[in-house]
């Protein structure tokens, strides 16, 4: 089921949630929506749910105009990141739930919804579990119930809201690979809300990165990674350290000196200057490039990360150095980022 986005807008009182919102999703993709707290990214799958209604724009289920249709016209299935599971009804019957209310006319019978049940807790990996309730499980299996109750109704569109969020680090990461097997076995088209970066870049065929209610970019964990088409984008996905500098004829300029590296960008303007803390070279000393005072030293898994003031104090970045790598003794280190980008700042 294609997904089309027409020009959103949500207004809540006098506050755009969303302004003027357009995204393409395909058949069968697995879409991230991506950004921090208020950027959007809930609401905006809710009005693809049906849970609320535009102020302004569209939304089309392939061809079809589901603006205004109800939850259950649209046929979606909902994960939330508190599992939304009744307490008092076995995990069969939770999974049944929605064949169960259906209308007659299109209601299965008791052996089949049964059967189905049975059927999705072999496709979360909990055969066997039908008969037990929510308090008997762990928080990783009702969260795998409440992914099967969403798929027992086969839903046009499967969305999932902070699916992960509850859980601890260790079975989220489990579940995000569990998640991206079943997504690739049933072939739903699935939108999912997340702050977690790092789930964003596993998972997700593309991500939609958002900001202030609008979307900053649009791509896939590789493109959105390497080539960051806005600061926000930079400074929000991975890891970045960030100088103001000055363009001038293509020349990066940090306060009176260049830095060794030069830009297609010809203007003469201000800008700002992003670089990974992973990607850098670290040199010798050099006539034009960056150097900087240490100021602090921590280890970080197999690396050390070090921070260094660079052209007066009000200037910080940090650098990635191999733990054992002799120039984190260093007082003072000279580097040169391997991969960048400046921005410049347009009057």
């Amino acid at each position: 089921m294609n997904l089309h986005i027409r020009g959103i807008r949500k207004d809540f009182d006098r506050f755009a949630a969303l302004d003027g919102v357009s995204l393409d999703i395909a058949s069968g993709e697995l879409i991230a929506l991506l950004g921090p707290s208020g950027s959007g990214k809930t609401t905006l799958l809710r009005l693809i749910a049906g849970l609320d209604f535009p102020t302004d724009g569209s939304v089309f289920f392939g061809e079809e105009d589901a603006s205004r249709k109800s939850v259950q016209e649209r046929n979606i299935g909902f994960v939330f990141q508190h599992y939304a599971l009744f307490r008092h009804m076995t995990v069969a019957e939770n999974i049944g739930f929605g064949l169960k209310v259906r209308p007659s006319r299109e209601r299965l019978s008791r052996t089949e919804i049964r059967a189905r049940a049975k059927k999705l807790l072999e496709l979360v990996q909990l055969p066997g579990l039908e008969n037990r309730y929510p308090a008997q499980l762990s928080g990783g299996q009702r969260q795998r119930v409440a992914l099967a109750r969403a798929l027992a109704v086969e839903p046009r569109i499967l969305l999932l809201d902070e699916p992960f969020g509850a859980l601890d680090a260790q079975v989220r990461r489990d579940l995000r690979r569990w998640l991206r097997d079943i997504h690739d076995t049933t072939g739903h088209t699935s939108v999912f809300v997340t702050h977690d970066q790092e789930e964003a870049l596993e998972l997700a065929d593309r991500l939609v990165v958002m900001n202030k209610g609008r979307i900053e970019q649009i791509g896939t964990a590789d493109e959105i990674y390497d080539e960051p088409v806005s600061p926000f984008v930079y400074s929000f996905i991975g890891e970045s350290s960030q100088l103001p500098v000055r363009i001038v004829n293509g020349e990066i300029w940090l306060e009176d000196r260049t830095i060794g590296l030069r830009t297609h960008d010809q203007s003469n303007s201000e800008g700002a200057f992003y670089f990974r803390p992973h990607d850098v070279d670290i040199l010798d000393g050099c006539g034009g490039c960056l150097a900087g005072t240490v100021l602090s030293s921590r280890r970080v898994a197999g690396t050390r990360r070090v921070e260094l003031a660079i052209g007066g104090p009000q200037h910080r970045v940090e650098i990635d150095l191999p733990a054992d790598h002799p120039a984190a003794t260093r007082s003072r280190i000279a580097f040169r980022p391997k991969h960048w980008k400046v921005f410049a700042e347009r009057s």
